[in-house]
């Protein structure tokens, strides 16, 4: 099931994967949250480099590949996280938004 959140009245697209009972977010949308960034995609690239070069530690390898609803409407794969690895990818982001955990409470 396919699913949108909202946190401040912005869109985080979601998935409830109902055999894992585990819910899947758009890595794409938090980061475009949390850093109001014009390119999120382009900060999540980014991203990903620099917690390889520092903690060694790939975060695509911990995350998933989801078909979500693009703004186009076309189902596109995304990458997607649990509320762990999501909780990880935000720790990772300098953001007030990011310190409270506020996102992650509201995205539950």
């Amino acid at each position: 099931m396919n699913d949108i959140k909202l946190f401040e009245s912005k869109k985080v697209r979601s998935h409830w994967d109902a055999k894992k009972e585990t819910w899947y977010f758009s890595v794409i949308d938090v980061v475009e949250i949390l850093t109001n960034s014009i390119n999120p995609r382009d900060y999540w690239f980014k991203m990903k480099v620099r917690v390889k070069t520092e903690d060694g530690l790939e975060l695509s390898t911990i995350c998933r590949q989801l078909k979500l609803q693009a703004t186009d409407g076309k189902m596109r794969k995304t990458d997607v996280a649990d509320t762990e690895t999501l909780l990880r990818i935000i720790q990772s982001i300098p953001s007030p938004k990011a310190e409270r955990n506020e996102l992650i409470s509201t995205l539950i």
